[in-house]
C-alpha cells in the first residue's frame, strides 16, 4: 500500500471536501462521526482528515491514539454493520494529521445510531452526509444481495418512461400522483427501474428525483 506524504494531503486539502473528503478538528462525538463513517461505506468509500479545520487550515491533532480510539468506537458500537477505518499518520510543517480510510462496503447499507437511539442510514451527497429515504435504502439492500431484477414491462412502467422521453426529470410523488399509484407501489417500481439500469436516482439536499439513463 503507498503510503500518503505530506503534499498529497495537501493536494487533498486543496481540493477541499466533497463526496469522498471530510475535515474534522477532532472528533467530538461518536454519534456524529458514524454519520460519516456510514456515509462513506454507503457510497464508494472516502477519507477522513483529522486535525484540518473547515476551511483547510492544519491544526494537527493532539493525540492520535485518542482520536483512532473514537473512531474504532463509532465504527464497533454506532455503525450496523460494523465499520472498521484504515489510519495513516501523516506529518505535516510538524503536525501531525490522521487520516482515517474508510472503504467501500459490500455489506451495504449500513445504519448509524442516532442521539434519539434509533438506527438511521447515511449516504454522501456533495459534502454532506445526509438522512437517506425509503427508495435509496431499498436500492442499497438489493445492490448489496446482487438480485437478479425480473422487469415487468406493464403500462405502469411504461407510462413513465414515455414521460421521461419528454421531460428532464419526475419524482416519486409525482409519478404515483401520476398513475393513482399508492407510494409504496410507486416506490417498488421505480427501484426496480433503478437496480436494471432503465432509470438514474439523484439524491440532493434538498429532494430526490429520477431521470432517464
Amino acid at each position: 500500500m503507498n503510503r500518503l506524504r505530506p503534499h498529497h494531503i495537501k493536494q487533498l486539502i486543496f481540493e477541499g471536501e466533497g463526496v469522498s473528503l471530510d475535515f474534522k478538528k477532532t472528533i467530538t462525538s461518536c454519534e456524529k462521526i458514524a454519520k460519516t463513517l456510514v456515509a462513506f461505506a454507503n457510497n464508494k468509500g472516502g477519507k477522513l482528515l483529522v486535525g484540518v479545520l473547515d476551511n483547510g487550515g492544519i491544526k494537527g491533532v493532539k493525540s492520535e491514539e485518542e482520536e483512532k480510539y473514537m473512531l474504532q468506537k463509532a465504527g464497533t458500537f454506532f455503525c450496523r454493520p460494523a465499520i472498521e477505518p484504515f489510519f495513516e499518520e501523516v506529518y505535516i510543517d510538524d503536525k501531525i494529521v490522521l487520516v482515517a480510510d474508510i472503504k467501500e462496503s459490500d455489506t451495504k447499507p449500513h445504519y448509524a445510531l442516532g442521539e434519539d437511539k434509533k438506527w438511521w442510514v447515511y449516504i454522501r451527497v456533495k459534502d454532506k452526509s445526509l438522512l437517506a429515504s425509503k427508495i435509496v435504502v431499498d436500492v442499497l439492500k438489493r445492490e448489496s444481495k446482487d438480485e437478479g431484477v425480473l422487469i415487468e414491462y406493464s403500462s405502469k412502467e411504461q407510462s413513465l418512461l414515455e414521460y421521461l422521453d419528454t421531460n428532464d426529470r419526475i419524482t416519486a410523488k409525482e409519478y404515483s400522483q401520476m398513475l393513482n399509484l399508492s407510494r409504496r407501489r410507486a416506490q417498488k417500481i421505480l427501484v426496480n427501474l433503478v437496480l436494471s439500469g432503465v432509470i438514474r436516482l439523484h439524491t440532493t439536499e434538498k429532494e430526490e428525483f429520477y431521470t432517464a439513463c
